[in-house]
C-alpha cells in the first residue's frame, strides 16, 4: 500500500485552513460596493397579506430598497421548482403548488418571507426591516402531520384536503395473501419527529450583477451549484446560464439542507440588477430553525407477518409524510423513493407494500436530512424486526439470522437489487465488538445499583451514490444523476483535479487526491482537489446521498485512466517503442520485458514541450475529463448495536457503549470513514435522545427556534463508540466504494430505542426518549 494511496490514513489536506481560521465562508466575501439584506419573515403560520407598507422603512438612513411580493409578481418571476415529480396511485400526479420567492397574496408558515430591505449595513437593513409595515388576515393554521388530511383548513387551493399525493408500492395483493396466512402479526405505531437540520455555519448568499457583461454571479453556502444554478436560471428568473456563474466556497456542514434552491439566494440575484450593487444575506440561527428545510416528520402504522419459525411473510407499512408548507427541491422523492424502495432492508421477506399520503402543513417545508429517507425505513423497518423478536420470544440476533439474504445479486420485492453483501458478518463482528457476551453480568450490576440496562441492535441497509440517470428518471427525478471528474497534468508532473462533487467536511480534497497519487504513482502533495464553482468545475452534480466517492471518485479514476492512456503514447515515442507494449507502474511508463522506463513527469513535459513530437498523431497537452453515471446504487450496510442504562428514579438514560460494524465496501481513508461514522451516530443518537422540532398546535408557532428550547447532543452525552468495518466490494464502480457519510444516523436511532425499550420493559417509546417521556413510560408499564 503506498504511503498516502488508497487505504492510507492520511491526515486531512483541507484541516491546517480550517484550523488555523484560513477557511473562506460565504459570510467571509465582502465585495465592492456591499449591501446587506434582512428578511421581512411572517410571524404567522397564515395570513392573507392585506398590505405591505415600506414608506418608513425607504425614508430610514442607509436603505437602498425594499421589495415585496408586489414587486415579483410584477417581474414576472417564476416559483422554486420541486425537482421530482411523483405520481399518485390512482395515476394523478403529485399537485404541486406555486412556491413564489416572496409572498405573494399569502403568508404560510412562521418565517414566511414577505418582503426583503437591503441597506448599505446589516445593522441598517435591520432596522429598516423593522420598519415595514405588514398588514395581516390571520387564519387557522393546519399544523399536526397526522391530522392534516381531515383537516377543515386548507393550506392551498389546489389541495383542499391538503393531500399532495397518495402514493403506493410494491405487492399489495401478495401483502394481504401472506396476512391470511400468517401464524402471528406485530403491530407498530410510531412517530419519526421532525428535526432541524443544524449545520454549523448557517446559511449565506452574496449575489453582484455586473452591468458591462450583464453577468451574475452568486457565492452561496451551498452542496450542489451546478443545480442551484440550472434551478435558478432555467424555471426561475430566466438568466441566460452562460451569464451565470455560482460559487460554493468553503461551506461549514449541510447534512443535506444545503442541497435546494431557496427563496433568499433567489431574491439577492433578482435585487442584484435592480439596485445594481451586490448584496448579502446571512440567516442568524433562530432564521435557520424557521427558514431551513427540516427533516423526517413521519407517521407511521407498521405491520408484519411472520410463520411460526418466526420466518418474514409479509410486511405492511402506511406512512403519513409532511412535505411543509411548500415542495422544496427533492422533497417529493424522500419519503417515497427513497423510502418504500428501502424497506426490505436485509431481509428476504417475499412481500411489503407500502402507501404514503404526503400533506401539506403550515409549517417549514421538509426536505432532506442526513439519510433521507433511509433512517425514516430503517427506524420502521429495525423497529419493527426488534418488536416482532420479543412478541415470538426470539433472541434479536437470532431473528435476523433466520430472515437475512445471503444470496446475491438479490432483487427485493420494492424495486432495488442489492449487488453484494455479508449481513452475518456485519452483525457476527459487532456482537464480539459489542461483547454482548457480556451483557447478562454488566445487567446484573446495572440492577444490583437500582438502574435498568438494555441492549439494542439494528441491521440497516441503504441505497447510495444516487444514480443511475436512467433508473432515477424514471422514478420521476427531472435531472441526471451522473457526476464529472477534470484531470489537468501540468508540464512539472503536479496535478489539479477538477469535482463537481462539493465538500462541506467529508474530506475530499485529501481522499480524492488519495485516489490519483495511488492511479499515478506520485505523492499527494503533488495534487490538488478544486470544486465549488461553476465558473470553473465542469457539470455536476454535488454532493448528497453518500455519492461523492462512488460516483464523484469514479469520474475521476475514468479521466485518470485517459490521462495514462495518452501518457503510453507518449511514452511510446520517447521510448520509441509501440503503445501496446508500454505500461504503467509507481509513476513509471515501462517498456513491458525491458529496463527501458519514463517518469511520469517526464511524460508530462514532453506533452507541452512536443519537440521531435508527432503533431499528426497526437496532439499537446495532458488534460481529460470524464462523466460517470453508474449501473446501479451502491448498498451500505452494517449491524449497530446499545447499550443503555435508565433511572428509573428520573427517566435519564446513559448510553453505555455504542457499537457500529459496517460494510462499505473498499476503503479510501480508514481515519476520514471513521470520523464519519463518529458523526453520523451523534447525530442520530441526537434525534434518538434529544432533537424535536415543536410546533405550537393552534398557532403554528415554532416553539424550538433556539438552542435554550431545542437540545443538541454535547459530547458528555456518548461514551467512545467502537467502530469496526468488514468489507464486500461494490462491484459496480472502479473503487468498489459503496458510500460512508450517512450511515451512523441511520443506524444508530432505531438500535438506541432498542435498547431503551429493551431496559425498561415497554413495547414502544416515541423519539426523542426524553427523561420525561421515558419516566412516564415507566410509570405507565408499572400499573398496566
Amino acid at each position: 500500500m503506498k504511503a498516502d494511496g488508497i487505504g492510507a490514513s492520511v491526515k486531512r489536506k483541507e484541516d491546517h485552513r480550517f484550523l488555523t481560521g484560513n477557511g473562506q465562508y460565504t459570510d467571509d466575501i465582502i465585495l465592492p460596493r456591499q449591501t446587506y439584506a434582512v428578511f421581512v419573515r411572517s410571524p404567522h403560520a397564515h395570513a392573507t397579506i392585506i398590505s405591505v407598507d415600506a414608506t418608513a422603512a425607504l425614508a430610514m438612513p442607509g436603505v437602498v430598497a425594499v421589495f415585496s411580493g408586489k414587486d415579483i409578481e410584477d417581474s414576472k418571476i417564476g416559483g422554486l421548482p420541486c425537482g421530482w415529480g411523483i405520481t399518485s396511485k390512482d395515476g394523478t400526479p403529485a399537485i404541486e403548488p406555486p412556491h413564489p420567492i416572496l409572498c405573494i397574496g399569502k403568508a404560510r408558515y412562521v418565517g414566511d418571507h414577505v418582503a426583503v430591505v437591503i441597506a448599505e449595513t446589516i445593522e441598517q437593513a435591520r432596522k429598516g426591516a423593522e420598519a415595514v409595515e405588514v398588514d395581516y388576515g390571520i387564519l387557522p393554521a393546519v399544523v399536526a402531520t397526522g391530522t392534516a388530511a381531515a383537516s377543515k383548513t386548507s393550506v392551498h387551493d389546489q389541495a383542499p384536503n391538503n393531500v399532495c399525493y397518495t402514493w403506493g408500492h410494491g405487492d399489495e395483493a401478495g401483502v394481504k395473501a401472506a396476512f391470511a396466512n400468517a401464524h402471528h402479526i406485530s403491530e407498530l405505531s410510531l412517530t419519526n419527529q421532525r428535526l432541524a437540520p443544524n449545520a454549523m455555519e448557517p446559511r449565506a448568499a452574496n449575489a453582484a450583477y455586473d452591468r458591462s457583461s450583464e453577468s451574475y454571479t452568486l457565492y452561496v453556502s451551498n452542496q450542489n451549484p451546478h443545480v442551484e444554478r440550472l434551478l435558478m436560471c432555467a424555471f426561475v428568473l430566466g438568466i441566460p446560464e452562460h451569464k451565470m456563474r455560482v460559487v460554493a466556497p468553503d461551506v461549514g456542514g449541510g447534512f443535506g439542507s444545503k442541497i435546494f434552491l431557496y427563496a433568499e439566494e433567489t431574491v439577492l440575484v433578482w435585487a442584484s440588477k435592480r439596485v445594481n450593487r451586490p448584496i448579502k444575506w446571512t440567516a442568524d440561527r433562530t432564521e435557520a430553525f424557521l427558514s431551513d428545510a427540516h427533516g423526517r416528520d413521519h407517521v407511521t402504522k407498521a405491520q408484519l407477518a411472520m410463520d411460526k419459525d418466526g420466518k418474514f411473510l409479509g410486511f405492511r407499512v402506511d406512512t403519513t409524510a409532511a412535505m411543509g408548507a411548500y415542495l422544496s427541491t427533492f422533497s417529493t422523492a424522500v419519503p417515497t423513493i427513497l423510502y418504500g424502495t428501502l424497506l426490505a432492508g436485509q431481509y428476504t421477506t417475499p412481500a411489503i407494500y407500502v402507501e404514503v399520503t404526503a400533506v401539506f402543513t403550515n409549517t417549514s417545508p421538509v426536505d432532506a436530512y442526513r439519510g433521507a429517507g433511509r433512517p425514516e425505513a430503517t427506524y420502521v423497518v429495525e423497529r419493527m424486526v426488534e418488536t416482532a423478536a420479543r412478541d415470538m420470544k426470539m433472541d434479536p440476533a437470532e431473528i435476523r439470522r433466520r430472515n437475512f439474504i445471503r444470496s446475491f445479486p438479490y432483487a427485493t420485492p420494492v424495486g432495488l437489487t442489492y449487488d453484494v453483501g455479508d449481513f452475518d458478518a456485519t452483525l457476527d463482528g459487532a456482537i464480539k465488538l459489542a461483547d454482548v457476551e457480556g451483557f447478562a453480568a454488566r445487567k446484573a450490576a446495572s440492577e444490583a445499583r437500582g438502574m435498568k440496562r438494555g441492549i439494542g441492535y439494528s441491521s440497516y441497509i441503504e441505497a447510495c451514490g444516487l444514480a443511475p440517470s436512467n433508473v432515477a428518471g424514471a422514478l420521476g427525478a427531472r435531472a441526471g444523476l451522473f457526476e464529472s471528474g477534470e484531470v489537468r497534468v501540468h508540464p512539472t508532473g503536479k496535478v489539479e483535479v477538477f469535482t463537481g462533487s462539493h465538500s462541506h467536511g467529508q474530506g475530499h480534497e485529501t481522499t480524492f487526491a488519495q485516489v490519483v497519487a495511488d492511479k499515478l504513482g506520485i505523492p499527494i502533495d503533488d495534487i490538488s482537489i478544486s470544486h465549488g464553482d461553476t465558473g470553473k468545475v465542469l457539470f455536476g452534480m454535488g454532493t448528497y446521498g453518500s455519492r461523492s466517492l462512488a460516483v464523484g471518485g469514479s469520474a475521476i479514476v475514468k479521466a485518470v485512466d485517459k490521462v495514462i492512456a495518452k501518457g503510453k503514447k507518449i511514452a511510446a515515442h520517447l521510448l520509441e517503442a509501440s503503445d501496446t507494449d508500454i505500461e504503467f507502474v509507481n509513476g513509471e511508463f515501462k517498456v513491458k520485458g525491458t529496463d527501458k522506463s519514463v517518469p511520469f513527469a517526464s511524460v508530462s513535459l514532453a506533452a507541452y514541450v512536443p519537440h521531435n513530437y508527432p503533431l499528426d498523431k497526437l496532439e499537446p497537452g495532458l488534460n481529460e475529463n470524464a462523466f460517470y453515471d453508474p449501473t446501479n446504487f451502491t448498498y451500505p450496510a452494517g449491524c449497530h448495536i446499545c447499550e443503555v442504562e435508565v433511572d428509573p428514579q428520573t427517566g435519564k438514560v446513559e448510553v453505555c457503549s455504542f457499537t457500529a460494524m459496517d460494510d462499505f465496501g473498499n476503503i479510501i481513508n480508514p481515519m476520514i470513514v471513521e470520523g464519519q461514522v463518529h458523526g453520523g451516530v451523534a447525530q442520530g443518537l441526537g434525534q434518538a435522545m434529544l432533537e424535536d422540532c415543536i410546533y405550537d398546535p393552534e398557532s403554528g408557532q415554532l416553539l424550538t427556534a433556539t438552542y435554550m428550547d431545542y437540545a443538541m447532543p454535547r459530547a458528555d452525552d456518548f461514551p467512545n463508540f467502537k467502530v469496526g468495518t468488514s468489507v464486500t466490494a461494490c462491484t459496480h464502480n472502479p473503487l468498489g466504494v459503496k458510500g460512508c457519510g450517512e450511515a451512523g444516523a441511520i443506524g444508530s436511532p432505531p438500535a438506541f430505542i432498542n435498547a431503551v425499550t429493551d431496559a425498561i420493559g415497554v413495547k414502544h417509546i416515541d423519539m426523542p426518549a426524553t427523561p420525561e417521556r421515558v419516566w412516564r413510560a415507566m410509570q405507565t408499564a408499572v400499573s398496566a
